[in-house]
């Protein structure tokens, strides 16, 4: 499992001109999944990015976490963070989940970080999707 963290001031993403999910301030989260992940990566993952303190404190140090700011959490698959591009032009998506287990671990995700108390909003999944953000700082964090 491989996630872009990027902390937002706001994030939506659309699907078809549609708007599917907005935060406020908090994080977008690009999720990809992987062929070996498992129920336990996400929850594993999910208690990561909650208790990650990259939020500013009063003295501008990064020292909150998202529940100290009141954040929200935009969660958009990402099957494309598993390109491998170390032969040709071309990336191969080989070590991408397989679609039926992706989108059943993208939802499960979801349902932790939800079970969590976090507000969470979506893209969907497999859709072509519009993500918009301001980025905070910018501050990006990989996870695997």
């Amino acid at each position: 499992m491989k996630i872009v963290l990027q902390r937002v001031n706001s994030a939506s993403v659309s699907v078809d001109g549609e708007m599917c999910g907005k935060i406020g301030k908090g994080y977008l989260v690009l999720l990809g999944i992987g062929q070996e992940d498992t129920e336990d990566d996400c929850r594993r993952l999910v208690d990561k990015i909650i208790r990650l303190r990259i939020f500013p404190d009063e003295n501008g140090r990064t020292n909150l976490a998202l529940d100290d700011v009141g954040g929200e959490i935009l969660i958009v698959s990402q099957f494309t963070l598993y390109a491998d591009c170390s032969h040709g032009n071309r990336p191969s998506f080989i070590n991408a989940g397989k679609p039926d287990k992706a989108e059943y671990l993208y939802n499960y995700f979801i349902d932790c970080c939800r079970s969590k108390g976090k507000h969470v909003e979506t893209g969907v999944f497999g859709a072509d999707m519009k993500v918009s953000l301001e980025n905070d700082g910018p501050f990006t964090v990989i996870l695997e």
